[in-house]
């Protein structure tokens, strides 16, 4: 733990030396505009680093909203121009480029500049085009009537996906005319303020089914006690470590692995009715074998947004078992979402933003 600390400290600062002294040697400007840009992405790392140190419950909900945009956005944009410096200073070491072509070079700074705007407006269109995902899923006999189920995760609701961004996505998921919507953790990103100034929990109400939600990890950061709270009044049924029974379907929340006391999932399926349909909502997509050991019919899980931006994504596979769309061990199927929203800034690259419309059929 405290490994991972020293290195989530480090890491940012480390990159932000390089890209600042790479960006220095590759511009040719004067060093009153140089030391300009490099004043700005001192701020930006500012911004990033306030997050922390300030907290979301001291300033104006909008300057907050700036703060947590901004900050994000540039630890995204760093971390590619960290990719790229390295890739060209790979290449003047290997002689494919020429030694003056990263340094003072005008062309090279327009290139830099326009290839990390041209990622990153397109990065920010792809989240906000939600992939709808289909699947089909099949009961053997468990239910009387075919179901349709919009399944979603990772909504990250705060600072950054607000009251209107959030009604987008109601009338989105109203519109499959689902029987059902199931949320597996992350409705809410760093803080519930921003969801109570909103009065986000009017919007919740205005969902024409039944929401059945589980916490993640994110709930726990926001103080969980204040976010089951603000469940209650969007109307969602929080699962935490229980079950819910809708119809011929059984639905089983557990709660986040941040609660490391947290019930065994054979437990709570011990007490499940023979012939229904089961339904397991568990945030983090870890040990994937406790439901097919417990006979669960399905999973939905997400908390990996597919590593959000590439090449993340790969790590993600390496960690996971699954750790992205559909996965099936022996009889039980799984879905692990990338997320309807997303944490930090709206970039989605190489990666989806998504949402599944399942049916599920007798």
């Amino acid at each position: 733990m405290r490994l991972g600390f020293i290195l989530f400290a480090t890491l940012p600062l480390a990159g932000q030396a390089y890209v600042m002294w790479r960006s220095w040697q590759l511009m040719p400007f004067s060093a009153i505009v140089k030391c300009l840009v490099l004043l700005l992405m001192l701020a930006a790392m500012l911004c990033f680093i306030l997050n922390f140190v300030i907290g979301p419950e001291r300033l104006l909900l909008q300057t907050t909203a700036w703060i947590y945009e901004i900050g994000t956005t540039w630890l995204e944009v760093m971390f590619y121009m960290v990719l790229l410096y390295g890739v060209i200073d790979l290449a003047t070491l290997c002689r494919f480029l020429p030694r003056g072509w990263s340094h003072h070079n005008l062309w090279g700074t327009v290139f830099v500049a326009l290839l990390m705007l041209t990622v990153f407006l397109c990065g920010n269109i792809h989240y906000n085009n939600k992939v709808r995902r289909c699947i089909e899923l099949h009961s053997n006999g468990k239910l009387h009537r075919p179901l349709t189920v919009v399944m979603t995760s990772d909504w990250h609701l705060g600072f950054h996906n607000q009251r209107r961004e959030l009604a987008r996505w109601i009338d989105m998921i109203n519109a499959e005319n689902p029987d059902l919507v199931l949320i597996a953790g992350d409705v809410i990103d760093i803080s519930v303020r921003p969801l109570v100034e909103q009065d986000m929990a009017q919007e919740f109400r205005c969902l024409n089914a039944p929401v059945v939600a589980c916490l993640g990890n994110h709930e726990y950061f926001s103080g969980e006690p204040r976010a089951q709270r603000f469940f209650e009044q969007a109307g969602i049924v929080l699962l935490r470590d229980s079950v819910a029974q809708m119809g011929d379907v059984c639905i089983i929340g557990r709660d986040d692995r941040s609660n490391p006391n947290r019930r065994s999932l054979a437990e709570m399926t011990a007490a499940i009715p023979s012939g229904r349909y089961s339904i397991v909502l568990d945030h983090q997509p870890y040990q994937l074998e406790e439901a097919e050991q417990a006979n669960v019919d399905f999973q939905l899980s997400g908390h990996t947004h597919n590593g959000q931006i590439w090449p993340l994504n790969y790590a993600v596979k390496a960690i996971y078992e699954c750790g992205f769309g559909s996965w099936k061990r022996g009889k039980t199927d799984y879905y692990i979402s990338s997320g309807l929203g997303i944490w930090g800034g709206k970039y989605r690259i190489g990666t989806c933003s998504e949402y599944v419309v399942a049916t599920i059929l007798p």
